[in-house]
């Protein structure tokens, strides 16, 4: 089985730079195709490779018992988008369907895109699905809706659950309606999906603090701050007081002139907390904002958990490298 993974490019120079074998590097591009050819999550990579430095044949091994063998199509896109050359048959005919189909961002959702820099696709998931994967999440973090206690009983990482392959995941990443959506906003159905992880966000308490990040940005703001998007589907009906996530809407529209203004100061240290809103939305629910909106969870103080999955789509383009700030 492991010979499936023998002709990917890439592992062996990804694997010998985490693992501090070797300096060179992976465009970013390309190790982000990478682990999505591979179904991987990129903590979950990460951690294994930093912790077992593994050689491309114990590399296999783990790939294939934890994703199982990559999808012989997906690894064609991958090579085909390295080369530049067209798309795989099958690849481009899925990519068809997507622009075949009707808008599911109707005129206004868009110009609320385009004002606040986040929308909401209503229904992005079929209400089975949503409720299927709320059970992963329960069953993943060892809880019970109906046992408040059992909430708190093990320990996690932060409010992320990190966990990235199972039935439900997978569809959600191939739902066709969540595909559109952001072919709408990136104007491209030529976009991965991310193997990203699930969340599980219960009502603070006296011995359980909120244990997630603040408002923050997952980019670098080193201008010019390329296009971005990213998501994430709400699995239960979420009130805003529910650990829902919040953002400074519109803020990419003076993202330019507050750095600008802000001399030698750190910009991630300034609080924009009060100009900050909270995002409800309803059990199968899908946020999408742009990368440089501030964001972030909030404290739960509901009565319930807050359950999701994130995901985010990309193009299949080099990413100019910029320092971190």
């Amino acid at each position: 089985m492991r010979d499936a993974l023998a002709d990917i490019r890439g592992i062996a120079t990804y694997l010998d730079r985490l693992s501090g074998r070797a300096q060179e590097r992976l465009p970013e591009h390309q190790w982000r195709m990478l682990l999505d050819t591979l179904g991987l999550g990129i903590e979950q990579a990460m951690q294994h490779i930093g912790r077992t430095r593994p050689d491309p044949a114990s590399f296999a091994d783990w790939v294939i018992a934890t994703a199982g063998p990559p999808d012989p199509n997906r690894v064609a896109r991958y090579h085909a988008a390295l080369d530049r050359t067209p798309l795989p048959a099958a690849t481009a005919a899925r990519l068809a369907e997507i622009d075949a189909m009707p808008p599911v961002l109707e005129a206004e959702d868009l110009a609320h895109w385009e004002a606040h820099g986040f929308v909401i696709l209503r229904g992005a998931i079929d209400p089975a699905l949503a409720h299927d994967t709320a059970a992963l999440v329960w069953d993943i973090v060892g809880a019970t809706p109906d046992d408040p206690e059992s909430w708190y009983a093990k320990s996690h990482n932060g409010i992320m659950v990190q966990h990235f392959q199972s039935p439900q995941q997978d569809a959600i990443r191939q739902s066709p309606r969540i595909h559109k959506a952001f072919a709408q906003l990136w104007g491209s159905s030529d976009l991965w999906i991310s193997t990203d992880r699930l969340g599980f966000n219960p009502p603070a308490r006296h011995d359980w603090k909120f244990a997630g990040q603040p408002l923050h940005w997952d980019d670098s703001l080193v201008r010019p701050i390329p296009f971005g998007t990213q998501g994430i589907l709400y699995l239960t009906d979420t009130a805003p007081e529910q650990g829902a996530l919040r953002l400074v809407p519109g803020f990419h529209h003076r993202l330019d002139a507050w750095l600008d203004s802000m001399g030698d100061c750190d910009p991630r240290l300034v609080d924009l907390t009060g100009q900050a809103v909270p995002i409800a939305a309803n059990s199968g629910d899908l946020i999408i904002w742009r990368s440089d909106l501030p964001h972030g969870a909030t404290a739960n103080h509901g009565r319930a958990p807050r359950l999701v999955q994130y995901m985010a789509m990309y193009p299949p383009t080099p990413i100019v490298p910029r320092d971190w700030l």
